[in-house]
């Protein structure tokens, strides 16, 4: 699962899925005295099958992995360290980190001696690598988030969520957030049914330019925005392979030739600033697409992460609902 993202990461500077709206963690502090206050321990089993016992609810978290880093800000719980933190200051909107937060390196090599000087009390991630969550063991407990799942990728947000939740104390406010998650999809499909754009097709995309290549990588059916959009009442044009854990596809603009769909709609991010897609507007393949042609590409608001958590599928969420129904 690393050595997957080191490649997103190479490709994308995602080193690695913004609304000018306040986040919306905002919405979702614990109410005092709630559940999340309990310092009895707590036994939980992690996406290893590993069963981990903390002594209390953990409170000086490290995260890894920026989808686990949006779930726990989410649950109100500020990590005191983060992997590459101005690199999810571009991508992650949604769930703000405070500036006391340190960097503890990039995410495919964090620094272990780093993450050990902050002495937390819980290190969260996501992956394989059997020789680093050896090294992190040694420093405190760690829990491991399966982080993403193509065959039900919203159930697996949900199942991450919890988990994370448990281990910090905050089961109430994660109930509180996949309610207004759901609730927040149920409207959205409303207003596109409304809209009379129920059943369209959509495509996500993210694209880089490796010399004068220009290389593309659909977001197909299994991945969380597609997820997301399937909620939503649309469907996902790409029909190309993809991959069993992330949903995502490989193509390049000769391959766009094969989505013909008339009324498709083309989104894609670039909170980088590095905008390929605009880039193509003199290529006669792509303006030949009939999205281009009919002025239906969007490119989404910077900073919505989409491998994120339920507050960033909600941006994006909203995102789509703006453009079926604006």
């Amino acid at each position: 699962m690393r050595s997957l993202l080191a490649v997103v990461a190479a490709t994308l500077l995602l080193s690695a899925c913004g609304t000018t709206e306040a986040p919306v963690a905002q919405e979702v502090a614990a109410p005092s005295g709630s559940a999340s206050a309990s310092a009895a321990p707590i036994t939980l089993t992690d996406a290893r099958g590993k069963q981990i016992t903390l002594d209390k609810p953990a409170t000086r978290v490290v995260g890894l992995e920026w989808g686990e880093v949006e779930l726990l800000v989410t649950l109100g719980v500020q990590p005191v360290g983060v992997a590459d933190v101005k690199g999810y200051g571009t991508w992650v909107t949604a769930a703000p980190l405070d500036p006391s937060v340190k960097d503890i390196g990039n995410r495919q090599e964090p620094s272990v001696d780093s993450i050990a000087a902050l002495q937390p009390d819980l290190v969260v991630m996501e992956s394989d690598d059997s020789g680093l969550i050896t090294q992190l063991e040694k420093i405190a407990p760690v829990i491991v988030a399966k982080g993403s799942d193509a065959s039900a990728n919203i159930e697996r947000m949900r199942d991450d969520l919890t988990l994370i939740a448990t281990a910090v104390g905050k089961t109430d406010v994660a109930t509180k957030v996949l309610a207004d998650f759901d609730t927040a999809l149920a409207d959205g499909k409303a207003k596109i049914a409304a809209s009379g754009s129920a059943g369209q097709k959509f495509m996500m995309a993210d694209g880089w330019k490796d010399g004068s290549k220009i290389s593309i990588r659909p977001f197909g059916k299994g991945s969380l925005v597609s997820d997301v959009a399937e909620q939503l009442g649309l469907a996902n044009a790409w029909t190309g392979e993809v991959d069993k854990v992330w949903g995502l596809g490989s193509t390049d603009v000769e391959g766009m030739t094969a989505v013909k769909d008339e009324n498709l709609r083309f989104f894609y991010s670039a909170s980088d600033g590095i905008d390929v897609f605009a880039d193509l507007a003199a290529n006669p393949l792509w303006k030949s697409l009939s999205f281009v042609k009919q002025d239906r590409v969007t490119k989404l608001p910077d900073g919505i992460w989409t491998f994120g958590g339920p507050l960033s599928s909600r941006q994006f969420a909203d995102a789509l609902v703006k453009a079926y129904t604006g």
